[in-house]
């Protein structure tokens, strides 16, 4: 479709990947009038790889300035703001925001230093400095952060951030869009194995039994996925993250309701205990893992693969991370551990744009390790690139962009932290944990 053609809601349209983003598009397409979207993925929603089927992810609120600097205050605003809009007024996603208020922290001097510089936390009104084990405690109700916070140091907001339930809200968009008319097709019929091109363009895609889908637009929405649909030149890196449940009696998850979110940039971050297993998830922060591997074409590539275990050495930074905070937790047994998987631009902006040659194909992909907040309004800027109208200044962070991939520092941390402050390789793990899977 051309800028100037004005869109035809009835032209048949596939999103390939049933995800944050895959639903997200579907919602937006369909709540537009469009009326022939088909979404394919290999498993049944919500697939155990999504990043989004999780119990809870962080979420901040944003306004917006009428006037932002150009470029990327633009950018990051306009996130902002159309992700809490979603959050706060969207009947289908209000239910799974949960405002409870934010503490992002850190306790070495690097750290420290990075936090003050990225969040100007001394320069917020909104954020209340905290800087002894004291102030953290006072944070929560007595019996909850019983730690010593050696060195920890941060800025707490009591309101305008907090969680969401993100497999409600996730499975709250897919409902959706199949009562608006969206159809999804999962399991061997869903499983994308390849593009169909004709005449230098995609005219479809084939599935694992055999089947043949052709569309008028095809969007990936793959997230890690991607690279093995398409050649993403390098724009892409598969990078995944650890996390782990550990169960909780009916009186703790009384005691944990309602808490803020802690995050510690160097060492993990932890929200209150989910209300239908009584489970806790801590995630270790880290640069991520890749899985390096080399391809036939003699290609290093970071292959995703779905487990639901953690390596022993992000066990042992989980407990880490509990012996500081709350240590009567600490060596209580894990009762589910899991990867995430998500894909790293080499700016983290997101990629959402069309391919410069297959005019037919939308990319919908670069989450960057923070696409799930987005997934109220991530769908409206895949809309916008199928309709021409995307704004200008995201058109511009958001567009292919293989330039910035040239001579690409595989190994970059990108600002993460924790850990070792390096990107790990999974082909190094020598231990994982041994949790029995469910």
């Amino acid at each position: 479709m051309s800028e100037s053609t004005p869109p035809n809601h009835h032209s048949s349209v596939l999103i390939i990947g049933a995800g944050t983003w895959g639903c997200s598009t579907a919602l937006h397409l369909a709540r537009r009038g469009y009326t022939n979207i088909t979404v394919l993925d290999a498993y049944e929603l919500p697939s155990p790889i999504s990043a989004g089927n999780d119990i809870n992810k962080i979420v901040e609120q944003g306004s917006f300035d009428s006037n932002p600097d150009e470029g990327s205050s633009f950018v990051s605003q306009q996130l902002l703001h159309l992700a809490s809009q979603g959050w706060t007024s969207d009947p289908v996603f209000m239910p799974y925001y949960h405002d409870t208020g934010y503490i992002i922290c850190a306790h070495t001097p690097d750290g420290l230093k990075q936090l003050t510089q990225r969040e100007m936390l001394d320069q917020q009104a909104d954020f209340e400095w905290l800087d002894t084990p004291e102030a953290f405690r006072a944070t929560m109700p007595e019996g909850v952060l019983t730690g010593d916070f050696p060195g920890w140091k941060g800025g707490f907001k009591r309101t305008g951030a907090g969680w969401v339930f993100a497999r409600g809200a996730l499975m709250a968009a897919f409902k959706e869009a199949e009562r608006l008319g969206v159809q999804f097709i999962t399991g061997s019929a869903g499983n994308v194995t390849k593009l169909i091109e004709k005449d230098g363009d995609v005219i479809g895609v084939l599935t694992a039994d055999g089947t043949t889908h052709l569309a008028e637009t095809t969007i990936i929405a793959a997230g890690a996925q991607a690279p093995s649909l398409l050649d993403m030149k390098g724009q892409l890196r598969p990078t995944a993250w650890t996390l782990a449940h550990i169960k909780m009696s009916h009186e703790e998850c009384e005691l944990y309701k309602n808490l803020p979110v802690l995050f510690n940039i160097e060492s993990g971050f932890f929200m209150e205990p989910d209300a239908e297993n009584h489970e806790l998830k801590i995630c270790d922060e880290h640069p991520g893992y890749c899985n390096w591997v080399t391809t036939s074409s003699g290609a290093k590539s970071s292959i995703p693969f779905a487990r639901h275990q953690i390596p022993i050495e992000a066990e042992i930074r989980v407990r880490k991370f509990l012996k500081d905070t709350m240590p009567q937790l600490s060596e209580r047994p894990f009762s589910f551990t899991r990867i995430c998987w998500c894909a790293d631009t080499p700016d983290r902006n997101f990629l959402i744009d069309r391919h410069p040659d297959l005019k037919s194909l939308i990319l919908a992909v670069g989450g960057s390790g923070h696409g799930f907040m987005h997934i109220t309004s991530v769908g409206g800027y895949v809309a916008d690139v199928l309709e021409g109208k995307l704004d200008v200044r995201l058109k511009k962070a958001f567009r292919w962009r293989p330039e910035t991939a040239v001579g690409r520092d595989w190994s970059d941390v990108q600002d993460r932290r924790g850990g070792p402050n390096r990107v790990m390789d999974f082909q190094e793990v020598q231990e994982w944990t041994k949790i029995e899977t469910r």
